[in-house]
């Protein structure tokens, strides 16, 4: 399916989950962005899927947020997602945490993971973007907090992406986390093989430091 093709099919389905950031407004102001910068949307989010860890990836440029707020708009999915604190200082905290942002305080990672997971586990209806790299720089690895808060929280992984080659912002792959990294992780790597960010040597590779020690990464943060 063409990406055009697949953008119109997604256009027109029923909003995933309420939210502000889900009415008539949104969606086309979402619209107007991408269709602006000459992007296409494509895929879906998930049928019956109430809460999930979506991956934001590759993440290399300060667009990377726009971009996935628009496309989120024209999903009609009401998309949650963590950022450093200091964004959140005013004049402009209330309006990113009106667009779904959560402040998260980075210098005090220790039990992280759990709370967000316990988050998750009690909503009736949250999709947490997380962007694994952590970071807009090349880095070893990904960071696995997104992966055992999806453990922790007995939620499924969506592949969330935002391809500056193809000029396409969609949601794909669904995985169900085993609490095995290596054999997780393999069909993750797959998926992104071929989606690029807008940096492309800023990328950092998609493994992570403990996919052969699934046990060790319960305590890692975001």
């Amino acid at each position: 399916m063409s990406s055009a093709a697949a953008g119109e099919r997604m256009a027109h389905a029923p909003p995933t989950h309420d939210g502000p950031a889900t009415g008539t407004l949104a969606y086309w102001l979402g619209r107007l962005w991408l269709w602006a910068a000459g992007w296409q949307v494509e895929g879906h989010f998930p049928p019956g899927v109430t809460r999930a860890v979506v991956i934001a990836a590759p993440h290399t440029s300060n667009w990377d947020l726009p971009h996935m707020l628009a496309a989120s708009f024209v999903f009609r999915l009401r998309l949650s997602w963590m950022g450093k604190h200091t964004l959140f200082r005013p004049p402009f905290g209330a309006a990113l945490r009106w667009l779904g942002g959560v402040p998260v305080d980075r210098r005090a990672p220790q039990g992280l993971v759990r709370t967000v997971a316990a988050t998750l586990r009690d909503a009736d209806r949250l999709a947490l973007a997380i962007p694994p790299s952590g970071t807009r720089k090349r880095a070893a690895s990904w960071k696995s907090g997104f992966y055992w808060i999806a453990v922790e929280a007995g939620v499924p992984i969506v592949c969330g992406y935002l391809d500056y080659r193809q000029r396409r912002a969609g949601l794909g792959h669904l995985v169900w986390p085993t609490g095995d990294p290596a054999a997780d992780m393999a069909a993750i790597r797959a998926f992104y093989e071929d989606k690029r960010g807008k940096f492309p040597d800023q990328e950092t590779p998609v493994v992570l430091k403990e996919e052969g020690s699934p046990a060790s990464g319960a305590s890692a943060a975001p």
